[in-house]
């Protein structure tokens, strides 16, 4: 049940109190809070099991097919709803309790899980099975995606929000080193069946975190309005504060053109460097350790002001390490070169999401983070589909080099510009 306290004085019973003084605490400051512990916990074991699944799935679909263009279109289908539905999931989590939409998601995507990890285990799982179940998981991301964003703040002090944003993407990250070192000995050991099933099976220490959590009841207004009028009023907040408009647009650029380096691995690893599913876990464990670290950078600098002249430097770096990823023929320099990309781009959406939260009250923030999240995760798929096609036609290397060069630009025309995305902090 939720506590009928409120939110601050819940907040302050659950942490210690105090403002972090040196370094070490101030990067995990978050951690002190009893319930985003447990949620922080929880989504850890949950992430590690999808990234399992991720790094066999890729293999699966892959050495199934023969081509980058399908897939590019699975991991079209995994992100896809979130062009769909997103929207909706931003209203429902303004008008509902966020952690009851949460545990339905992590129900329903143990469930696609598990019955794909059935059909490899019989014999029975044909390509169009992946792609559906892929798109059955996308969709319920989707509508408890906006939640669960919304959700951080309501656990941690105000002044605590940035830290909490990047532990959240430290936790997320920490699982993308794990979950591929743990997937490639796990697929080896006993197949894809078996990825599959762990990551079925890990939803629910989700599902225990949520229902120990005490959180605050949710302060919004009156749900008698309908979800299209509710809707049209969180684009028009987002549109009346420039400073959400262009994050907006950088996370939609930012994911469009930089998400494919990690959709594409497979191509890279059996192409280029004719790895096999280990080597493939290797390079998708050296992105992710490198995201953690940018991730701890982050989380010890989210005190710091200015974090979008910050962001914006970091997603130059992350252009240039597209390009230098798609030119590199040497496995140990790709490696390094994976590792710089995932500490810059964990540090530029890091940054542009708690950005995008220290802008938004409670009461709308469900609606604004599924505008955001609508442009970060709704440019996955559309990027996936260009560089699955531009790699198809031509090679994977075109397709990286290309999408760097204009994120480079982008990136370019804000920093010359001298643009402040500091400027609609609240």
């Amino acid at each position: 049940m939720s506590s009928s306290l409120p939110q601050e004085e819940t907040v302050e019973a659950n942490a210690q109190t105090g403002i972090p003084r040196g370094r070490f605490q101030r990067t995990f400051s978050a951690l002190r809070y009893r319930d985003f512990r447990l949620l922080w916990f929880g989504a850890f074991a949950s992430t590690t099991g999808t990234f399992m699944q991720t790094l066999a799935q890729g293999w699966l679909v892959y050495t199934m097919t023969g081509s980058a263009l399908l897939l590019g279109v699975d991991g079209f289908l995994a992100t896809g709803p979130m062009l769909l539905f997103s929207l909706f999931g931003g209203v429902i989590a303004d008008r509902l309790e966020r952690r009851k939409i949460m545990m339905l998601s992590q129900v329903l995507q143990g469930s696609f899980a598990l019955i794909l990890s059935a059909l490899i285990y019989f014999h029975t799982v044909k390509i169009w099975h992946i792609f559906i179940l892929s798109f059955l998981t996308g969709s319920a991301q989707s509508i408890s995606g906006p939640a669960y964003a919304s959700l951080l703040p309501l656990l941690v002090k105000r002044d605590d929000m940035a830290n909490a944003v990047a532990m959240n993407s430290m936790q997320f990250n920490l699982a993308r080193v794990i979950g591929p070192a743990l997937g490639g000995v796990v697929f080896g050991l006993w197949g894809a069946t078996a990825c599959f099933g762990i990551n079925g099976i890990s939803f629910g220490f989700v599902i225990i975190a949520l229902m120990m959590i005490k959180m605050p009841p949710l302060q919004a207004g009156a749900t008698s309005t309908s979800m299209m009028a509710q809707m049209k009023e969180g684009f028009a907040f987002v549109a009346s504060k420039r400073s959400l408009l262009l994050l907006t647009f950088l996370s939609f650029a930012g994911t469009f053109l930089g998400m494919p380096l990690f959709t594409m691995m497979p191509v890279v690893a059996k192409k280029i460097f004719n790895l096999g599913p280990q080597g493939l876990s290797l390079l998708q464990a050296d992105y992710g350790i490198g995201s953690v670290v940018g991730a701890l950078f982050v989380a010890g600098s989210s005190y710091a002001a200015k974090k979008g002249r910050l962001a914006l430097a970091l997603q130059l770096v992350f252009a240039a390490t597209l390009i230098a990823f798609g030119i590199s023929r040497h496995l140990a320099a790709s490696l390094v070169i994976a590792f710089v990309a995932g500490s810059a781009i964990v540090g530029v959406i890091s940054l542009y999401s708690s950005l995008v939260q220290l802008s938004t009250g409670d009461a709308m923030r469900g609606r604004v983070m599924s505008i955001f999240m609508l442009a970060f995760r709704g440019g996955m798929p559309l990027g996936n589909l260009m560089a699955g096609f531009i790699a198809q036609r031509w090679s994977i290397s075109t397709a990286l080099e290309v999408n760097g060069i204009a994120l480079a630009v982008v990136a370019l025309a804000f920093i010359i510009k001298g643009t402040d995305l500091d400027a609609g902090l609240t």
